[in-house]
């Protein structure tokens, strides 16, 4: 029998290669993201795609009781929706810096607390997207990069408490990664699609990401750098904090 991973933010551009992984080594892909045609379209025997506002709690929680009644056992649960937002502290609006809380952080508290009961019955994997910003600093960030702390924190702590359930929990940080650079301008509230920045450093495809992501799940590893500029970010925020400071600024603009 296929093993069933869900993904939020399916029809975003990591979300989509993660789904070609995974049909590749034949699991069963739930898909969860806002309507669109892209997400229709990605539908097909081993696929299923959901549209869902994963903002809105009790649209959340339907919809997860209908793929718990549907799929009892769940083997990977990836929180992959997210949202960016680029600028500097004292030129931003707070209430962007609360939305991007509330579409990165809280959508995924969500979908967890509803699933647990799933992911427990198959002594599955919750599988967090976060980015080196969950782990250092990164300028014109503040509010990306709280979210993902809160993203980090959580799952630390939930892989302490779901543990005794045979239920593991992995922090994938990726780098950058190019999925959206032909949509670089912001919405009305200040926010950008993930991977539309650019001013990043040594771009990533889609693809690739997937692949190091699945990868690291497939070797339990609880966290999973992504790319060359991941695990250099991983290593000179730990031992050279400053060297790292200097060299993120001078990147990153």
């Amino acid at each position: 029998m296929s093993k069933v991973a869900v993904i939020t933010g399916g029809a975003g551009g990591i979300g989509q290669a993660l789904c070609q992984v995974l049909r590749d080594k034949a699991w069963y892909v739930v898909l969860i993201d806002l309507p669109s045609e892209t997400l229709s379209a990605l539908a097909c025997d081993n696929t299923d795609v959901y549209a869902c506002d994963l903002t809105d709690a009790l649209a959340t929680q339907s919809l997860c009781q209908s793929l718990i009644d549907k799929y009892p056992a769940i083997d990977l649960v990836i929180y992959n929706a997210g949202v960016t937002h680029i600028g500097l502290f004292a030129k931003s609006d707070l209430a962007a810096h609360k939305r991007v809380m509330e579409i990165n952080y809280l959508t995924m508290l969500h979908v967890a607390k509803h699933l647990l009961p799933a992911v427990r019955a198959a002594k599955g994997v919750h599988l967090a997207m976060s980015s080196v910003a969950g782990f250092a600093p990164l300028v014109q960030r503040t509010a990306y990069s709280a979210s993902k702390h809160a993203v980090e924190g959580f799952m630390k702590s939930l892989q302490v408490e779901e543990k005794a359930y045979g239920v593991a929990c992995v922090i994938a940080s990726p780098s950058f990664v190019a999925t959206n650079l032909d949509k670089p301008h912001p919405n009305k509230e200040g926010l950008s699609r993930p991977g539309s920045a650019s001013d990043g450093v040594d771009y990533m495809t889609p693809r690739k990401a997937a692949e190091a992501i699945i990868a690291g799940y497939e070797k339990r590893k609880p966290r999973i750098l992504v790319g060359l500029v991941a695990r250099l970010s991983w290593i000179l925020a730990r031992f050279a904090p400053r060297l790292y400071d200097t060299m993120m600024k001078k990147h990153i603009r």
